[in-house]
């Protein structure tokens, strides 16, 4: 679950963390009323949208008066950013940079622990940094059952400064943010950039969070600031009605029984040279009304070309996937063909039943691929 950078700040000074002072606004007048209540000359004019980008995006401005705010606020809110609406946007009190580094704390499955990850070339272009010159980012593994003591902190705090009050400035905002990670559960911790003022302060001046789904009933004060997206919505659908999906952007949608299964169909499909649209996994019951669901939910996305239905009955039985389809497509009209390869428990009666209906059925799994992208 991810949240806004003025909701993680407000988490980041609720653990003494040294962040600017800015105040969220919905609207040009909030954003006037604000400009005065911050009482500072230059004011930084943010969008706060669910994605990164928003500086190459525009939706990053610095105010020098009130009558460059009004334009920036103007031009900013209704923004779109990588497809989503900017609704709100954080005004801040300009501070001097002298220099910009990158700091967060994010889950590692390649060594099952938090690594802190540290950077001397924060700002926003800290992915090319990674892919370019990867040497240039510091990580630390850290032990759960140690922690981040302040030896380590410190050690970390060496590869980004050489003056020693920025050290120990450092060595402090590293331990609070830890701190700040684990005691909310999060799965990332970042600070982008953590900037070293003229005056020679250490500020977080950028911050973004997110958190495991899985905990979120331990935090319901959190849990409170979802706002999930449109994609993220039909996610918690299809939870609710008994199926896992994940949209992938891709062209060819897929209906699997099987979480193995339909990995091993987004691998073919690739090998294929085509691009899932979705991870579905209907599982392994026989309920016709999960298959209708299912299908409403995979042609609901207008990137869906060519739905490919992946069947292999053990639990599950093919002619009652075929049912469901059938009772599906009297529902559903769409132009959109489908490829359906049944193999498993009433297989042969499934595909008698799909006989004659327009659909493409395939007995094996690469028939049926190789005919969903070529169709694409």
């Amino acid at each position: 679950m991810k949240i806004h950078e003025y909701q993680a700040k407000e988490m980041f000074a609720s653990y003494g963390l040294p962040v600017d002072r800015s105040i969220v606004c919905r609207s040009i007048e909030d954003a006037v009323k604000a400009y005065g209540q911050l009482d500072s000359q230059r004011v930084i004019v943010k969008a706060q949208v669910h994605t990164g980008g928003r500086g190459k995006a525009g939706g990053v401005k610095l105010a020098k008066d009130e009558i460059e705010l009004r334009k920036h606020a103007a031009t900013i809110l209704g923004m779109n950013i990588k497809g989503f609406t900017v609704d709100r946007i954080l005004v801040g009190q300009a501070v001097n940079i002298e220099k910009e580094y990158y700091v967060s704390f994010v889950i590692d499955r390649a060594s099952k622990s938090t690594i802190l990850m540290l950077s001397r070339e924060g700002g926003m272009d800290i992915e090319e940094v990674a892919r370019t010159t990867p040497e240039k980012i510091h990580k630390f593994e850290i032990d759960p059952s140690l922690g981040l003591p302040e030896y380590l902190a410190r050690e970390a705090a060496f590869k980004l400064f050489d003056d020693i009050k920025e050290v120990n400035q450092a060595t402090a905002i590293f331990q609070k943010l830890y701190k700040l990670f684990v005691g909310t559960d999060a799965s990332l911790a970042e600070i982008n950039p953590l900037v070293l003022t003229k005056e020679g302060n250490l500020m977080a001046i950028d911050a973004k969070m997110t958190f495991d789904d899985n905990a979120l009933y331990r935090h319901p004060k959190i849990a409170a600031l979802n706002e999930p997206t449109e994609e993220e919505k039909k996610e918690q659908n299809a939870k609710s009605k008994g199926f896992s999906y994940v949209n992938l952007g891709g062209e060819i949608g897929c209906m699997v029984n099987g979480a193995g299964l339909a990995m091993a169909t987004m691998d073919l499909i690739k090998l294929y040279g085509g691009n899932p649209a979705n991870f579905l996994d209907i599982g392994g019951s026989s309920n016709p009304t999960k298959v209708i669901e299912a299908m409403k939910l995979l042609l609901s996305d207008q990137n869906v070309k060519v739905v490919l239905i992946n069947i292999f009955g053990g639990i599950t039985r093919c002619d009652d996937v075929a049912k469901g389809l059938l009772e599906a497509f009297k529902q559903i009209k769409t132009g959109v063909p489908v490829v359906i390869r049944l193999t498993g428990t009433n297989e042969k009666e499934g595909r008698a039943l799909l006989q004659g209906t327009g659909l493409y059925v395939a007995e094996t799994m690469g028939e049926a691929t190789r005919k969903a992208v070529s169709l694409v």
